[in-house]
């Protein structure tokens, strides 16, 4: 069984920092992307930042230079460094893997972490 745990939301002021951290676990043979996606109140989820097995990086146009991912391969974790926070990225952040092979000759399946709280106040 392959388990998704987040850690690193929590309060913050404007213009303050937080990394969030999400660690795959299980017998996992290869994880193709894994990605950020946030939730407000009232709104859908949204993709935050996605970064494939070979490290090329997709970001919402909204975080753009203030957001930077990445993420350790031999600890199937992913990083998610969220500088200049606005009270606009309160929200609950959850983690993504997709296609995570535990067979091979697989194609894989996609996991979600439990979620985090991020709120930044102003």
């Amino acid at each position: 069984q392959v388990q998704l745990v987040e850690s690193g939301g929590g309060l913050v002021q404007a213009g303050g920092s937080l990394r969030l951290s999400c660690a795959a676990s299980g017998s996992i043979l290869s994880i193709n992307a894994m990605g950020w996606y946030r939730q407000a109140p009232g709104k859908q989820r949204e993709l935050v930042a996605i970064i494939t097995s070979g490290g090329t990086a997709t970001y919402a146009d909204s975080v753009k230079g203030r957001f930077t991912i990445s993420r350790d391969n031999t600890k199937n974790t992913v990083y998610l460094q969220m500088n200049s926070l606005k009270p606009e990225d309160t929200a609950v952040y959850y983690c993504k893997a997709e296609r995570v092979r535990v067979r091979p000759s697989t194609l894989g399946d996609n996991y979600w972490g439990q979620g985090t709280q991020v709120t930044v106040s102003s």
